[in-house]
């Protein structure tokens, strides 16, 4: 409850957002997003699985891909970690 209140005041504080914003990992935190996000919509559309997959179909291959994703995540972490060490 106090972490959600200090997250809304430091979200709410124009300065500090732009600050961030403007930071080289904001910055590329959202080049990566962008890239995921363009580069599955390009893989959709090559293979026309969105006019083959039903609804629960692609809910299950998004399910993979964001635990993919998530594999991908830990992995960078732990190789950030050791090379910190």
């Amino acid at each position: 409850m106090v972490l959600q209140f200090l997250i809304r005041i430091l979200a709410n504080n124009e300065h500090l957002v732009q600050r961030l914003s403007e930071s080289y990992p904001m910055r590329k935190a959202a080049q990566v997003i962008v890239r995921a996000v363009f580069s599955g919509k390009n893989f959709i559309e090559e293979r026309k699985l969105h006019e083959k997959l039903t609804p629960e179909q692609f809910r299950a291959l998004m399910n993979e891909v964001a635990a993919n994703f998530q594999n991908k995540i830990k992995q960078a972490h732990e190789s950030i970690k050791g090379k910190m060490k």
